[in-house]
């Protein structure tokens, strides 16, 4: 950790009017909060001015009433906007898991569309070299998980616009499932993918603004100059449903906020031959195989595991998994928000999957391992650990990691 960097982010933040910190006084939760992007505009985008300017978003970039931000900035003279780089699943949102819209121009606006989809470093440099942007700004709809794969954009455009010598601006939007708590196994760096980059929690409670102040900070070799537009209204508390925000599904198999209050635990069942109810219109929310019945609701509803129901489900999957055969498995139900345990939640439903189905296996390649961010997950239900036993087995790391997350938060 290096505290004169801190310092520098503790007085960048203090002297920056769009970072400063969201009143306490602030209306009720419908009317009070303001995203990064309605603060930049309100303010005539001051911010950029006399920039060429290159924005990485995705279809969630958009203003309350839908109108997507790369179309507004297009329209208003305000604002130079001559790029936009689009991340996993493009940047109007056509690909599916795995995929990205390539290089084109923009039909609606002009405007040439980079892909940095499996790009980083020195790569991703040269794309923004290319582009002739002075800044990059990011403006994407995280939903808390670390293996989301939107951060690690976020990461790895940090680190290139850094290489190619160009400011960076980010746009904070609400951690949908709340910035409550860190919770989960931490990344071991020998395990760093795409869908884990650098030793944070499973689900990091934090806002982007929060992660790209830590990146830069924490993990960051050299730091890249950035500056954050912070919500103002934005309680960390609060789930997505208390603001009057359009919920725009990040991807494709992120549908509703309730997909992603589940996905930072039932996301691990990629890792498993069983359905993460990709192909249905409950993904995360649905999980099951061929040969499973209702002894597995049966078996994790036992557990009284907080704020949670399971239900015996049957459902056929229209893709992935299991694509067009019926199967076996439970629907999540969560009840009370404030008490669920996402991670626990997921960590118990493979404990219990395996204990009641005999053909419960591990991905081949145990993605598993890349998922959860070290072997101990996978050897310790292997080994016929409880879900307690298992969640205990990350506390030293997770607490660790607690310490260092505090330093960065930017809400009360």
């Amino acid at each position: 950790m290096r505290l004169s960097r801190r310092a520098l982010l503790a007085a960048t933040t203090a002297a920056t009017s769009f970072s400063a910190a969201p009143s306490a006084t602030a209306a009720t939760p419908q009317k009070r909060l303001r995203t990064g992007f309605e603060r930049l505009s309100a303010e005539g985008y001051a911010l950029l001015d006399g920039d060429r300017v290159g924005i990485v978003t995705n279809p969630t970039g958009v203003t309350r009433d839908v109108h997507h931000i790369v179309d507004v900035m297009h329209a208003d003279d305000k604002v130079n906007l001559v790029a936009v780089f689009g991340p996993e699943h493009g940047f109007r949102g056509t690909a599916q898991a795995g995929g990205s819209e390539g290089r084109y121009d923009d039909p609606a606006t002009g405007l040439p569309v980079y892909d940095t989809y499996l790009k980083s470093g020195r790569p991703l440099a040269d794309v923004f070299t290319a582009s002739g942007v002075d800044t990059v700004v990011f403006d994407i709809q995280d939903v808390g998980a670390r293996f989301y794969t939107y951060i690690w954009t976020l990461y790895d455009c940090m680190e290139a616009a850094q290489l190619a010598g160009k400011r960076f601006v980010v746009l904070d939007r609400p951690n949908p499932v709340t910035g409550r708590a860190a919770q989960g196994p931490v990344l071991h760096k020998e395990f760093a993918t795409f869908v884990g980059r650098q030793p944070i929690s499973q689900a990091h409670g934090m806002t982007v603004a929060e992660l790209a102040h830590l990146f830069n900070e924490e993990f960051l070799t050299t730091p890249v100059p950035l500056q954050t537009v912070l919500m103002t209204g934005w309680k960390r508390s609060e789930f997505y449903d208390a603001w009057s925000l359009p919920w725009v599904p990040p991807s494709p198999n992120m549908p509703t906020p309730d997909t992603a209050l589940v996905y930072s635990g039932t996301c691990l069942f990629e890792g498993t031959n069983l359905s993460e109810g990709r192909g249905t219109t409950r993904p995360f929310e649905l999980l099951g195989a061929e040969g499973i019945d209702g002894r597995w609701a049966a078996a994790a509803n036992e557990l009284g595991l907080p704020g949670v129901h399971f239900r015996e489900a049957y459902f056929a999957p229209t893709f992935s998994k299991f694509q067009g055969r019926t199967i076996g498995g439970v629907q999540i139900h969560v009840h009370d928000r404030a008490a669920y345990d996402p991670v626990r939640t997921g960590i118990a439903l493979l404990v219990t999957a395996k204990k009641v189905w005999s053909g419960f296996g591990w991905r081949s390649d145990d993605w598993i391992d890349k998922l959860t961010g070290s072997t101990s997950v996978r050897t310790a239900i292997d080994a016929g650990a409880s879900t307690d036993e298992v969640v205990a087995g990350w506390q030293e790391e997770l607490e660790a990691f607690r310490r260092i997350r505090k330093e960065y938060l930017l809400y009360k």
